[in-house]
């Protein structure tokens, strides 16, 4: 039986009143001039998301959160299909409090931080993201992205 591999991803969804912090993409080979949050993936097998997801916020916005003030908030099976086709398991977190203020640790990765309204996002926003953040408003914490509709 073939089981198909699916990668995590660890999403940090930060909100200050009706602001969402989101970030630029840049030289990554991955969705380039667009805005996501800060994400990344396990670094080791032994690493949880949780885990992964306080290492990222630190490497990219030089922010500290304590694994206790993180909250699920969305879960995502995704499709991509570029650069390759592979599925996903995208978690989107969030943390009441964190210390520090964000700002870009990677310039080589990030050429832009910026807190945005809900209702005013930036149209080069990637879509997949559009759509958790879309979820997120409307309290929905499960949901797909890029499977044809059957």
């Amino acid at each position: 039986m073939h089981r198909p591999k699916v990668i995590p991803t660890a999403y940090l969804v930060l909100m200050r009143g009706s602001k969402i912090l989101l970030s630029r993409r840049y030289h990554t080979g991955f969705q380039d001039g667009k805005y996501s949050f800060p994400a990344g993936h396990p670094t080791a097998d032994d690493e949880p998301l949780s885990r992964t997801l306080i290492r990222e916020a630190e490497e990219e916005t030089g922010i500290r959160i304590s694994q206790k003030d993180l909250e699920l908030i969305h879960v995502m099976h995704r499709r991509q299909t570029e650069p390759s086709d592979e599925r996903r398991i995208n978690l989107f977190f969030t943390a009441k409090k964190w210390k520090g203020e964000p700002k870009i640790m990677e310039p080589d990765k990030c050429d832009e931080l910026q807190w945005f309204e809900l209702d005013s996002l930036p149209s080069n926003t990637i879509p997949y993201v559009k759509q958790a953040i879309d979820c997120l408003r409307k309290n929905v914490r499960y949901g797909e992205y890029g499977f044809e509709q059957r």
